[in-house]
């Protein structure tokens, strides 16, 4: 498998990092060499955060994803900073909901998402990063949804675990 670096963006609070985090342990779990890079500015919540995950069959030389095979957003600012590290044919999703402007980019695949709307939907907007993290999946198969949902229930909080599980499974949905 060639190597999938993936790069997840948005406001603190978001579950940037979580998103990042449930992939990395479903990646281990499938036997990949995984790298899990968070990165977030001097203010938890509200100010920036990113990550970055990269799964590969390969030695992984560096965390750090310079050019993304895929790019998660959950704001405008994360498509601002982020939409040029997109390799060419690439895959970008976004949060329709968050990201006011459409992307200039015409050399990636592009998969909007209402992730608020849908996660408020279901009864949470707290579950709208599992939305777009179930689309990801969905749509590339870096890793199986069954392999996804062991991981979040082993690292996961058990009370979150069967909100979380139906938000994966509706993003899967809205991108196959």
């Amino acid at each position: 498998m060639a190597a999938q670096e993936i790069l997840f963006a948005g406001f603190g609070g978001q579950g940037i990092l979580s998103m990042g985090k449930f992939l990395a342990y479903a990646g281990m779990e499938e036997k990949l060499n995984v790298s899990w890079l968070p990165s977030y500015g001097p203010e938890m919540r509200g100010g920036t955060a990113n990550c970055s995950v990269i799964l590969t069959d390969e030695a992984i030389g560096s965390p750090i994803v310079n050019e993304a095979s895929t790019l998660v957003v959950m704001n405008r600012p994360s498509l601002d900073k982020f939409e040029r590290s997109i390799k060419p044919n690439g895959l970008l999703i976004i949060d329709s909901d968050l990201v006011n402007r459409s992307p200039e980019r015409k050399d990636i695949e592009i998969i909007s998402i209402p992730a608020q709307t849908i996660a408020e939907e279901m009864g949470s907007k707290t579950i709208a990063n599992m939305v777009l993290l179930g689309a990801l999946v969905g749509k590339t198969k870096i890793v199986s949804m069954e392999t996804l949902l062991k991981a979040l229930k082993e690292h996961g909080k058990e009370k979150f675990y069967e909100a979380n599980r139906k938000a994966l499974e509706k993003g899967a949905e809205y991108a196959a």
